[in-house]
């Protein structure tokens, strides 16, 4: 059976390494005033316990993470919908909108199917 909490954890890591070559914190208000230099050792560095919570929960398979992990990765694909014009945005080719709306699809599927 194909696991679809795991493939949605799969492209939003994934989503977040395109994220890194597409200048993310220039679209996010809290990081859009920071130079690139210090906006990417920012957006690297608060990554870490991020991905460390994640995986930790995923390990202990979780339910209430699980149904929040999959709103997120729909909501997630709903942001960078509403974000798509921002000046900054450089969210632009298949490659990314295949892994950003993978995610959303993901989540969708493990929502509807757990």
């Amino acid at each position: 059976m194909i696991d679809f909490q795991l493939l949605g954890l799969v492209f939003i890591l994934m989503h977040e390494m395109d994220a890194m070559r597409c200048k993310e914190w220039r679209i996010f208000p809290g990081t859009s005033f920071l130079n690139d230099t210090f906006g990417f050792i920012v957006f690297t560095f608060l990554h870490i316990p991020l991905f460390y919570w994640v995986l930790t929960e995923y390990q202990m398979n979780n339910e209430g993470f699980r149904i929040g992990f999959n709103y997120f990765l729909i909501i997630h694909f709903m942001l960078h919908l509403l974000f798509l014009f921002h000046k900054k945005n450089e969210f632009k080719d298949w490659i990314s909108w295949t892994i950003i709306a993978g995610a959303g699809l993901f989540g969708l599927l493990d929502l509807l199917t757990s």
